[in-house]
């Protein structure tokens, strides 16, 4: 294990720096899209279509709003899109899915082509947005894979209009039993067969070893807070393994009133 603090991100193996870290990021994700769906709905035992589904139906409330501009980073290959696609309205604006591997983003213009979603290339810390242009940033399963924790929600900060949300749906690593079983088959079994289905063991010893160093909710929520965002809570799907992340950013007029 790494040294560095959580807030540092990710860092695969081989990495030191940040931007080393994020290149390995984007070419490992890359190289796995062609098998990226397929292995992850048999890995989880398709609990991912669960969670996002869950996810999604918590948001409701901002999707059902027409004009909420809405941002889905590290989209990949835009399920969590489609997800929060069935809770706009037939004349709402287009939802954007943000993501910085080309490949990941081939396959979802592919999928959702007839969807009210665009896609674009997006690096997470470097958004192509102005400050106070969006309403909704979602994450499902990408933000632990950012190089610098504390930056990418500094960086969704900016993008948020006052009273926007971020939330991140993230895996998490559980105490306890479900613990104990959860890293048998997360760092025993699951690279294996991750492996075998990709093509790629490197991308599948990565995954366990992104969500043991990922902070846990209560490290996740302070980083959230330090950010400035307020009312952080951290809803656990699953018995643990996986849970939802959502904050939202200040907004001075009803601070006045």
């Amino acid at each position: 294990m790494s040294s560095l603090p959580p807030a540092a991100g990710a860092r695969p193996e081989g990495t030191q720096t940040e931007l080393d870290a994020a290149a390995n990021v984007q070419r490992m994700f890359d190289t796995i899209a062609p098998t990226y769906d397929r292995a992850n709905h048999l890995l989880s035992f398709g609990l991912d279509r669960f969670w996002w589904l869950r996810a999604a139906r918590a948001l409701r409330s901002r999707l059902g709003q027409p004009r909420t501009r809405i941002l889905d980073l590290c989209c990949g290959t835009g399920d969590m899109t489609a997800a929060l696609l069935r809770h706009r309205p037939a004349d709402a604006e287009a939802i954007v899915g943000g993501d910085f591997a080309p490949e990941m983003l081939a396959r979802a213009r592919q999928k959702h082509a007839r969807s009210n979603a665009r896609f674009i290339e997006a690096d997470a810390l470097r958004l192509p947005f102005p400050p106070d242009s969006l309403d909704l940033v979602t994450f499902a399963f990408g933000f632990r894979n950012l190089a610098n924790y504390a930056d990418g929600l500094a960086e969704v900060y900016r993008v948020l209009a006052p009273a926007g949300e971020i939330a991140i749906l993230e895996c998490n690593q559980p105490g306890g039993l479900t613990g104990v079983l959860y890293s048998l088959y997360f760092k025993r079994i699951l690279p294996l067969l991750g492996g075998f289905i990709s093509g790629a063991p490197a991308a599948y010893r990565y995954l366990p070893a992104s969500v043991e160093r990922f902070p846990r909710p209560p490290r996740m929520l302070a980083l959230m807070q330090q950010a400035g965002f307020l009312d952080a809570r951290w809803t656990g799907y699953t018995f643990g393994t996986a849970g939802l992340y959502r904050g939202l950013k200040a907004d001075p007029d009803v601070a006045k009133s």
